[in-house]
């Protein structure tokens, strides 16, 4: 199941964080304090991405299956061309579980590789509920290079994650993109 990718141009405001919170219900309702406080930080991100559509927008890209969104991931090059940063990995619960999240991995993956990135990071939470995540990044070619505690949760831990440019597959196959 091949996923099309769409910019998020004709959609409308609000999108974004309606897709990360009905994500992230369970992790709401298992931890409000903390979580609802990204919520906030979600809200603040798809008011970025639409009120920016040339920069924050134009690095949010819609995945569809069916004709239907299931999912977005987004990313930040500005450290280019050193290190490209992945952000949100975004699939809707009824979608996960099929590849989908990897499919968008690659997809940020094969932007950065156009854009002459030379290294990709990522950033995910140590949560249980993350470990499909953690995996995903792994078999995405991802190392991990450290981990944290969270600033305003002492509860809660980041793993840090990099690939090297020179293993910025093309769709996971071993080849890069055609020029």
């Amino acid at each position: 199941m091949i996923l099309q990718f769409t910019s998020i141009h004709n959609q409308k405001r609000g999108l974004l964080s309606s897709m990360l919170s009905r994500s992230y219900a369970d992790l709401i309702a298992a931890d409000p304090i903390y979580w609802k406080e990204e919520e906030r930080n979600w809200i603040q991100f798809d008011h970025d991405a639409f009120s920016n559509m040339e920069s924050v927008g134009a690095c949010v890209f819609l995945s569809w299956h069916d004709q239907e969104i299931i999912g977005f991931g987004s990313f930040d090059p500005r450290q280019r061309p050193a290190v490209g940063i992945v952000g949100h990995n975004c699939i809707l619960p009824k979608y996960r579980g099929q590849g989908f999240g990897k499919q968008q991995i690659m997809e940020i993956l094969r932007r950065f590789f156009s854009l002459g990135i030379k290294s990709a990071r990522v950033t995910t939470n140590d949560n249980s509920f993350f470990i499909p995540a953690q995996r995903m990044y792994l078999s995405c070619g991802f190392k991990e290079t450290g981990r944290e505690a969270c600033k305003n949760n002492p509860n809660q831990g980041l793993i840090h994650y990099q690939k090297r440019s020179d293993d910025l597959c093309f769709h996971g196959h071993g080849k890069k993109p055609p020029r």
